[in-house]
């Protein structure tokens, strides 16, 4: 079977473990979790990168930095992984679900003035497939709406919209180092603070509510708890591994590009003949590789396509179902047919292997399954 996913070595993940057990010095903030944060805020230039244990932990960080409550709203897209709208629910804000563009399946900018309302706190949109969201209008909506963005850019690490990376427009935003993402140290995940009135308690938050990070640095003799906080700082066992892969990040993306071109070039007269359309990214848009997908008919097809391919000893996936349609959506108002773009996509997109290891040979075994579906 040839596997959806499959975590890669880059060369010195092992080197780093082994030296990172050699010091005695295993949890968070250690030199290679330091060393992984300056690499990010050097090829980001922003003012401050922090390093969590996932994702979803630098999302809920976003949260409470905003000091969101009850009596706030926040916009995301409807087609997005769960995370995006827990972090918010989590502090008793009310999620907006906003449905997405049919080309690049991304937030729909066009349609997030209907979903403003004086109660709307933060805008978060979501790079989907590491493409960026059509920033310039989403800021502008946002300050006119005196609202945050806070970017998901789990897919989108070092990819750029019109020349700028990804993750620096909002005042915040959130990266993935989950195993199944370009680069990976297992489960990570970083947050991004492009605001630096927000740089000093981000630090306090992370580390359980405490000002610990400033007496490490020698500013205060002693640590105390100052503000609301966990634990979200990240081993540097993982440091290490994180830091081997991020310093391989050009050999990997290029290997991921690979791939990505090759179904692009190989699969383009296939899908063209069968309604089938592949991955749209536009011209000003630097995009990730981070995944290749198809957009089938209709649900029937799509099933059958999956189906297919199992059959033929490779693994596709699906993605993201509806969050307004889910059974939590429902209790926040969400209804059938308020994003049909969404609704569509779900039933519809299919994604093909696609890993920085996936060598030519079962890439061309996928393409020839791909092509013996009719």
């Amino acid at each position: 079977m040839i596997p959806f996913n499959r975590p890669a070595l880059a060369g010195r993940e092992l080197d780093y473990i082994k030296d990172a057990l050699a010091r005695s010095r295993v949890s968070g903030d250690g030199p290679y979790c330091r060393r992984s944060e300056a690499l990010l805020r050097e090829g980001l230039d922003t003012e401050r990168v922090l390093l969590t244990t996932s994702c979803t932990h630098a999302l809920e960080m976003s949260a409470m930095l905003l000091d969101l409550g009850p009596d706030d709203e926040v916009i995301v897209p409807s087609f997005t992984f769960v995370s995006t709208v827990n972090a918010y629910v989590l502090r008793g804000a009310k999620p907006v679900f906003a449905d997405i563009r049919a080309d690049t399946l991304n937030l729909d900018e066009s349609r997030l003035d209907q979903l403003v309302t004086k109660r709307t706190k933060a805008i978060v949109p979501v790079h989907y497939a590491g493409v960026g969201c059509e920033m310039d209008a989403i800021l502008d909506i946002a300050t006119r709406a005196g609202a945050s963005v806070v970017e998901d850019n789990a897919h989108g690490l070092f990819g750029t919209w019109r020349g700028k990376p990804l993750g620096t427009f909002g005042r915040l935003a959130t990266q993935s180092f989950h195993e199944t993402k370009n680069f990976s140290c297992g489960e990570g995940g970083a947050l991004v603070v492009n605001d630096a009135t927000l740089v000093e308690r981000a630090e306090i938050l992370r580390e359980k509510g405490t000002n610990r990070s400033r007496f490490l640095r020698g500013q205060v003799d002693k640590y105390t708890w100052v503000d609301i906080g966990s634990s979200y700082v990240l081993s540097d066992v993982l440091g290490a591994l994180l830091l081997a892969q991020l310093e391989a990040r050009e050999a990997i993306q290029n290997r991921r590009r690979r791939v990505w071109e090759r179904y692009a070039k190989e699969l383009s007269a296939w899908a063209a003949a069968r309604d089938v359309r592949l991955p749209l990214v536009p011209s000003h848009c630097e995009q990730t590789f981070h995944m290749f997908y198809l957009l089938l008919p209709n649900l029937e097809r799509r099933t059958a396509f999956i189906e297919h391919l199992d059959a033929r000893g490779v693994k596709a996936a699906f993605h993201y179902v509806p969050l307004h349609t889910s059974p939590m959506g429902r209790r926040f108002g969400g209804r059938a047919g308020d994003c049909p773009v969404t609704e569509r996509v779900s039933d519809q997109l299919v994604r093909l292997p696609l890993y920085a290891d996936l060598d030519e040979a079962d890439q061309m075994k996928v393409i020839e399954a791909i092509h013996a579906f009719e």
